[in-house]
This record gives structure tokens, C-alpha cells and sequence, in this order.
């Protein structure tokens, strides 16, 4: 048996990775398991390639449309085994970067599946079939999740597919059906939608990303539409089969009818389910909700030594989510004294075309909530760099209590607003009210200017509309 580590990381995803690097910076030594890839699914099979995919989809978007901008492209087609081929060296990239980061800090890798053999042991099974077993006074599970299946109907990656499927298609699909409108829904049929496939879109909620303000949902929808989609919401999938040509799907609408339709492929992006089974968990009475695991501030499980960070915890599962806590951790083991994450300070991104960004609480849930909130928006329209661009669709809403002056959400739809929300971000994270964001000069011209004036029009006070 090896020499104890001060803590072990099972997962080396954006929230094992980073809480690996900051353990060993506060002079813990520390090993990660790693039963795949370094770096996890959003490196390799998840954030980064998909963005890579949708940069490809947006140039040949404006390719297509270079006319609008006195250019001249002719012969304009789409290689989809290109693409692909580039999103892959992308994410292979960033996975030596990770194994860099490694050695760098001095992390011992330990590649195989991990299993907890007790609260501060786990059991690495490598390729060849040889056990190895670790001990830390310190266990941090970052295990991650993965796409939930139809019951009915689970992903073949022929005709049915998972993102992950999605990813490295093996055709390019001519009738696409994606069932759910969460991010990843959205991405996908964004993506294939500007690559050329004639795309329908599945949602059982009432609106599309219903995670979003209802302004935003409701733009968004009509902005697809605009650019050929077909949403369905209030509908959901009977039956769903995969044959030798295509897709055959029974789709119920949201006036109770079924209709079948045929696809030439089917996207699934409903959910996903934490990979916290055959890990050991069971023997060492975790508490679990649902499969995920309950953890406190400090990200502790009630096993003593035992921690969880990212997808197998609570909501939101997103990867910037996964890597604070992974800090949070590390900084808990190593005696220090961290802040909780607040799941209001966290923001959401969707790179769809348009993009969308959030942070903090819709206007219907700071109403729920019981505020008396101002509300200002300010239409893309309405910026000079904006209309520069070619990108004048789109708005930025801010709600604030109107007792206080507390920024409660900010919301976003249009070009580069992803790289945009981390101000609204910044401001909630360090308590500013409406005259901080007032008082704050906004370079010029830049889309932020809409920033400044969605605040400004929250108190009657917009200048450019």
C-alpha cells in the first residue's frame, strides 16, 4: 500500500482538477483518480468541444450572410467531418493542458476506476485488471453525471444519441429532433440548425429553457422560429424508435393530439444522472437525495473525511459551480476558512445563436420571493456596437428591490452576452446596489454601454432609448 496522501480526488473534471491544484498549492499532498480522460467531460466531451463545434456553425453562419456585410464568399459549404475533426483537437489540447497542470503541481495521477473501500481508502483498477489501493486522511468525490436515457427508448448513438453522441456524429443529420430545451438541448440544435439540418425541437414545459426569465424564453423562441426551427412546447415524446434509415417519433402536443413524425436522427438531452453508483458510497452510509449527494457549505457529506463537489451535489450542475466548490474544499481541508458558494451569485450561459446569460432570480421569482422589484430593459437595438456588428437582436434586463436597491438577476439574449453576465456577476457577489452600476463609467462603444443602460432605464433614467 502506498504512503497516505493528505487527500485524494476521485474525478479529475473542472471540479476535481481545480480542487486537486488548489489542495496542493496550500502544501497538501494530494493524488486524483482518473478512470478516463483528464480533464472530465467538460474538457473532452463537454464545454469546450461543443463551443468549438457552435464557432464553427457561427462562421459559416456569417459566411453565408457575408453580402449584409459588403463581402463576397461564394461556393460556401460545410465539411461536418472537419468540424468535428477541429472540435476533437481542441479538446485534446486542453487535456495535455490539464496533464501539464499536473506535473506542474506536483499531483500524483492514478488512471482506473475508483471505488471507496472505506471513508478515507479507495481501490484504482487500471486497464490491465491491477488493484491499487490508496489511502487520505481527506476524500473529495467529483465523479460527475451523465445523460439520462429515455426509459423507452435508450441511446443507440446510430439514429439516438446523447451529447456525447452529438458530438462526433457519424452523419450529418438531415431531419433533426431534439427532445428538451435545456442548454444542451438548445446548443445542439442550434449548432445543427446553422449547419444546415431542418431541426424540431421537444419541450414538456410551457416554455423553451425554462430555467430563464420568461423574456428570455419567450425571444428566444421567436429568434428559432425566425431562423427555421420547429419548438414544441407543452409536448412531449410517446414512442420513439430507431430504424435502419432514421427516427420514427409520437408526439402528443400540447392540445392532447399524438402526431408521428419521421427524423433522420434524435438528439436526447433531458436530465442528467449522477455517476455516483459502484463507488462505495452504499457500504459507507452517504446520505443521498435522489442519487445525489447531500453536502453542506463546506462541501462535507455526513461521513466524516468524505467530501463531494459538482454534478453529484445539489443544483446548478454546471462546471464553473464545480470547480468553486472544488476551492472551497481545499481550502476547508487545509484548516482554512472559505465562503459558501451563494446559488444566487451563479451564472448560466448558453451559447445557442443567440446566446443567453443569467444570474440571480427571474422577475417572476423575485415577485414570488416577495420583493417589490424594479425592472429595467434595454434592447440591443438601441447600441451602436450592436448595430456595428450586424447583431442588433437582442436585450439586457435587470431587476432590482425597489426598497433597497439590491441587484436580484440580471438577463441576457444576444451576441457575446455569455462574456458579458460575469460584470452583472461581479456586482452581486460583492453586494453593489443600482447607484454603483450607476456611478460606473461603461466604455464606449462596447455592448457592456447596455449594461449601464438597463439599470439606468430600472429607474427611469435610460439615455439612448
Amino acid at each position: 500500500m502506498a504512503d497516505p496522501y493528505d487527500l485524494i480526488v476521485l474525478g479529475s473534471g473542472p471540479g476535481g482538477y481545480v480542487a486537486a491544484i488548489r489542495a496542493s498549492q496550500l502544501g497538501l499532498k494530494v493524488a486524483i483518480v482518473e478512470r478516463e480522460l483528464l480533464g472530465g467531460i467538460c474538457l473532452n466531451w463537454g464545454c469546450i468541444p461543443t463551443k468549438a463545434l457552435l464557432r464553427s456553425a457561427e462562421i459559416y453562419h456569417y459566411m453565408q450572410h457575408a453580402k449584409d456585410y459588403g463581402l463576397i464568399a461564394q461556393g460556401i459549404s460545410a465539411d461536418i467531418d472537419a468540424v468535428v475533426k477541429r472540435s476533437r483537437g481542441v479538446a485534446k489540447q486542453l487535456n495535455q493542458g490539464v496533464t501539464h497542470l499536473m506535473k506542474k503541481n506536483k499531483i500524483a495521477v492514478h488512471m482506473g476506476a475508483g471505488t471507496l473501500t472505506a471513508a478515507n481508502a479507495i481501490a484504482v483498477t487500471d486497464k490491465d485488471g491491477k488493484t491499487t489501493e490508496l489511502t487520505a486522511r481527506n476524500i473529495i468525490l467529483a465523479t460527475g453525471a451523465r445523460a439520462r436515457d429515455l426509459p423507452f427508448a435508450p441511446a443507440d448513438g446510430a439514429r439516438i444519441w446523447t451529447y456525447r453522441h452529438a458530438m462526433v456524429p457519424p452523419a450529418m443529420p438531415t431531419k433533426l429532433l431534439v427532445i428538451g430545451s435545456g442548454a444542451i438541448g438548445i446548443e445542439f440544435a442550434s449548432f445543427y440548425n446553422d449547419m444546415g439540418a431542418e431541426v424540431t425541437v421537444i419541450e414538456m414545459l410551457d416554455r423553451i429553457v425554462p430555467v430563464e426569465d420568461a423574456d428570455v424564453s419567450a425571444f428566444l423562441e421567436k429568434a428559432l422560429k425566425k431562423q427555421g426551427m420547429t419548438i414544441m412546447t407543452g409536448a412531449g415524446v410517446e414512442k420513439l424508435s430507431a430504424t435502419d434509415t432514421g427516427v420514427k417519433a409520437s408526439i402528443k402536443g400540447r392540445d392532447g393530439k399524438v402526431i408521428d413524425g419521421e427524423f433522420s436522427h434524435c438528439i436526447v438531452a433531458i436530465g442528467i444522472v449522477p455517476n455516483t453508483e459502484n463507488i462505495g458510497l452504499e457500504a459507507l452510509g452517504v446520505a443521498m437525495d435522489r442519487g445525489f449527494l447531500k453536502t453542506d457549505a463546506m462541501c462535507r457529506t455526513n461521513v466524516a473525511g468524505l467530501w463531494a463537489i459538482g454534478d453529484i451535489t445539489a443544483p446548478p450542475w454546471l462546471a464553473h459551480k464545480a470547480s468553486h466548490e472544488g476551492v472551497i474544499a481545499a481550502e476547508a481541508i487545509a484548516g482554512g476558512h472559505p465562503h459558501p458558494i451563494d446559488p444566487r451569485n451563479i451564472p448560466g450561459c448558453t451559447y445557442c445563436h443567440p446566446q443567453i446569460a443569467s444570474v440571480g432570480l427571474t422577475e417572476a421569482k423575485a415577485r414570488e420571493a416577495g420583493h417589490e422589484v424594479r425592472v429595467g430593459t434595454f434592447p440591443f437595438i438601441g447600441n451602436g456596437k450592436a448595430i456595428a456588428l450586424g447583431e442588433a437582436e437582442g436585450f439586457v434586463k435587470t431587476v432590482f428591490d425597489a426598497a433597497t436597491g439590491e441587484l436580484l438577476g440580471a438577463h441576457m439574449i444576444g451576441a457575446e452576452v455569455t462574456e458579458l453576465i460575469q460584470g452583472y456577476t461581479v456586482g452581486k457577489t460583492a453586494e453593489l446596489v443600482e447607484a454603483d452600476f450607476m456611478h460606473t463609467v461603461f466604455p464606449h462603444p462596447t455592448l457592456s454601454e447596455m449594461m449601464h443602460e438597463s439599470v439606468l432605464a430600472a429607474y427611469g433614467q435610460a439615455l439612448h432609448i
